[in-house]
């Protein structure tokens, strides 16, 4: 098993585990706000599901009905990902909105403020190490599953201020019991946020959106470097797809130049451009350039 299907089923394994505290103690304590976050959890458990299935597929080589790969497949788990955060968020603010109005006593509040800052140190942890792996393999899948749980960290500890200022207020006899569905629709509120950011990211896959700026800068900068006197490059393309980043261009050469010569500078800036982009796909169209006589 491969590093990036092992980070996917370390967060299939941890949301499965936090799923169910959840539930229990926001069925036990009555609470919106911990239930909004046990079906936050179950958003993540998908798309972790979605993730773990993409990666172990992202990677398959080439074959006769798919010749340039199985890359976009992250990109479409991130739109499957985005429209479940999406729908969960709509729930949550449906199910808060009611209880806004006729709020409910909670019971037990210190476990949830338990179970809630547990909940957000396993995220950090599991998010943390979801990040580096997506880092260094450059796998989408992997970033939205890190950035799903990254925004249960921030949603838990949201919840868990709340229950603590509710606890308090028992204490010291004050009502706050409408605390705990507005708590629950800033979540929802910060999910759906999430989910359209996750959701233009994979759809720039989907529609061959180029490289990133600062990798185009470095891509030119080496093809006006390694273009020999007399050559030169014009209508270059790119398109990211995965980790993978797919370039094409022209490349102008002196029309006396032999067609072995030609093949060999084309060998030489593809080796040199991979160099730069380890996992470049490169096609080099060669033509004559007659301003430039051998």
């Amino acid at each position: 098993m491969n590093r990036k299907r092992r980070a996917a089923l370390l967060s299939v394994c941890s949301n499965s585990v936090l799923i169910v505290t959840k539930l229990a103690v926001g069925l036990l304590t009555g609470a919106v706000s911990i239930i909004s976050e046990a079906i936050h959890s179950a958003m993540d458990l998908v798309a972790s599901l979605i993730a773990f299935f993409s990666v172990s597929r992202s990677d398959a080589p080439p074959d006769a009905c798919h010749p340039y790969g199985h890359d976009k497949i992250e990109n479409i788990s991130g739109v499957i990902e985005a429209l479940l955060i999406l729908a969960a968020s709509l729930w949550i603010l449906l199910e808060a909105g009611s209880r806004l109005f006729a709020p409910e006593p909670l019971t037990g509040p210190g476990w949830g403020v338990l179970v809630m800052g547990g909940s957000a140190l396993v995220n950090v942890l599991v998010s943390r190490h979801l990040y580096r792996v997506a880092r260094e393999e450059e796998s989408l899948a992997l970033e939205a599953d890190a950035l799903h749980l990254k925004a249960d960290v921030l949603t838990s500890l949201g919840v868990a201020t709340g229950l603590l200022l509710i606890w308090g207020g028992m204490v010291l006899g004050w009502d706050l019991a409408r605390l705990d569905p507005l708590v629950a629709i800033g979540v929802a509120l910060f999910i759906l946020k999430e989910a359209a950011e996750l959701l233009a990211r994979a759809l720039r896959g989907l529609l061959d959106h180029r490289m990133e700026e600062g990798e185009l800068d470095s891509l030119e900068a080496l093809l006006r470097e390694r273009c020999p006197r007399g050559t030169g490059y014009h209508d270059l393309r790119s398109r990211q797809s995965g980790r993978r980043r797919h370039i094409d261009f022209h490349l102008t050469v002196p029309p006396a130049m032999t067609v072995d010569r030609a093949h060999a500078l084309c060998d030489e800036l593809e080796e040199a451009i991979l160099g730069l982009l380890p996992h470049a796909v490169v096609l080099i169209h060669v033509e004559p350039d007659s301003v430039h006589p051998l």
